[in-house]
């Protein structure tokens, strides 16, 4: 086994590849391979600065430390779109390409059968199969889904570069089977069911309050509206005891509808003898 050397790697993975016949899987291979190209060329990623290793409905590709990931990531969410368009303007609805793709560096070795070995390639081969990402590009009409890892991120993509807007990649955890999987998504979260989305990881350097959860990457919630003076209570439900008007009801409390709370209610400041 070579020794591992540092590498961007980029992977293309068509979407319900196996559900076409064999014509149709012949007819998008040529199609990936066609985008791939485009995209690395787009980049100016000339042929002896990658490997290509082809997996059926995916092709992986090891690209030298030297090409400018910026300007992979430039092409990627530029011209690939652009090319899918194309494709899939002309072709039949059974021929419609529709691509997940995955940008992450890291090290990998090429063992004895020429095999590539690493870590950093599980790690992107996990990204790339992830359901948040598959959910990501069901939801979309723009035929493309893209993720990159944290350390594009960091090294990358929060840097503002011309092209590689910020703003449009949101974090996410990705399930796999060895565990939660850190990573970015470019462009609006799935509306997925919560236990599909991610959760937020304390610590990962990410911004304060952009959690992993549901809501990443969304709006806060308005804060209740507070009712004018002498308007009369208002009721607010908070997760703990219940608030009216900025006063607390003590001790236990059942139902909200017809029921009865029990303890000591405290109105507006009033205390227990009734005077203010």
């Amino acid at each position: 086994m070579t020794d591992p050397v540092s590498r961007t790697i980029l992977l293309f993975d068509i979407e319900r590849y196996s559900d076409r016949d064999d014509v149709e899987q012949a007819y998008l291979r040529r199609m990936l391979y066609d985008v791939a190209d485009r995209t690395l060329d787009a980049a100016g990623i000339d042929e002896t600065q990658r490997q290509r290793a082809d997996r059926g409905d995916s092709v992986m590709e090891l690209i030298e430390s030297g090409a400018s990931v910026t300007a992979l990531l430039r092409a990627l969410l530029n011209e690939t779109p652009v090319q899918l368009r194309a494709i899939n303007r002309m072709a039949a609805k059974s021929a419609q390409i529709r691509l997940r793709a995955v940008v992450a560096t890291g090290f990998v070795a090429i063992d004895g059968q020429g095999g590539w070995v690493g870590s950093d390639l599980n790690h992107a081969c996990r990204l790339l199969d992830a359901k948040l990402l598959r959910a990501a590009l069901a939801e979309r009409d723009n035929d493309f889904a893209l993720c990159v890892s944290d350390s594009v991120h960091l090294g990358i993509v929060r840097h503002g570069h011309a092209g590689v807007p910020p703003e449009d990649f949101h974090p996410v955890t990705l399930d796999s089977k060895n565990g939660p999987l850190g990573a970015w998504l470019h462009g609006p979260l799935p509306d997925a069911p919560p236990e599909a989305l991610p959760e937020a990881l304390p610590g990962d350097g990410r911004n304060p309050g952009q959690g992993r959860g549901p809501e990443a990457g969304r709006p806060p919630a308005p804060a209740p509206p507070t009712a004018p003076h002498g308007s009369g209570p208002a009721f607010h439900f908070t997760g703990g005891a219940p608030s009216f008007g900025g006063s607390l009801v003590a001790g236990d409390q059942h139902g909200v509808s017809g029921g009865t709370v029990h303890g000591d209610v405290h109105l507006g400041g009033m205390d227990r003898g009734g005077s203010r």
